[in-house]
């Protein structure tokens, strides 16, 4: 009897064998071009035959493409294919229409990133000076920004976190990758001297106050146009 339920699992087990790696790696592929925003392994894992490993899939066409003209990038806990970073150049067009963020939202957005989860409260502390709803509604629309959980303090304050979509944009895997002190400063985005009063691991947040509809000087502004 013993013997007979192993066959019949044996049988049950072939007729859902997974395809070889290879065409795990094509149908992983096609998932990736055909779909235009960042696609989890799992999202990727519900489409793929039974018995599909996505995740190796994913780990030996990520190095398949490496040094190519495309490469497989990971965006949070997604997956997307994206132009390599030294080729950006040639997706430029001629005429580019650029939206300047104002000093004020460029500061916010900033300490989001450098220190989320994070309150209005503690975004305000750490500039110096209030934040207008305008300026997190900018961020919000522009899906840089999202709610995050909220403290377990009194008031139950909400907390702001930095988008998959905000990492995307800066070809970025998380937010552990974004620039240090040391880095923002050779790029010529930051002062060489220490501002007073920073807390550490955060960009130059500026000594004065400008309302959101300011528009921000040039040398920061570019990091999001």
């Amino acid at each position: 009897m013993a013997a007979e339920n192993d066959t019949a699992a044996e049988e049950e087990e072939s007729l859902f064998q997974a395809p070889p790696m290879a065409e795990q790696e094509r149908m992983v592929e096609a998932i990736l071009f055909a779909t235009a925003e960042p696609i989890t392994a799992r999202e990727i894992a519900d489409r793929l035959p039974h018995g599909c490993d996505a995740a190796e899939a994913l780990a030996h066409l990520k190095k398949r493409y490496e040094g190519r003209g495309v490469q497989l990038r990971r965006v949070g806990d997604a997956w997307a294919m994206r132009t390599a970073s030294d080729l950006g150049f040639l997706m430029q067009k001629e005429t580019v229409e650029t939206r300047k963020l104002s000093r004020a939202a460029i500061e916010t957005l900033a300490i989001i990133a450098y220190h989320q989860p994070v309150t209005r409260a503690e975004i305000e502390e750490i500039r110096g000076v209030s934040v207008s709803r305008g300026t997190i509604d900018l961020l919000m629309e522009m899906e840089w920004i999202r709610f995050g959980r909220r403290r377990m303090t009194p008031g139950r304050p909400v907390t702001f976190v930095v988008t998959q979509d905000f990492l995307d944009h800066f070809g970025l895997e998380s937010a552990r990758d974004l620039p240090g002190l040391k880095e923002l400063r050779s790029a010529g985005l930051l002062e060489s001297r220490p501002p007073p009063g920073n807390m550490p691991g955060m960009p130059d947040a500026g000594d004065e106050d400008v309302d959101g509809d300011d528009i921000a000087p040039e040398d920061q502004s570019d990091m999001f146009d």
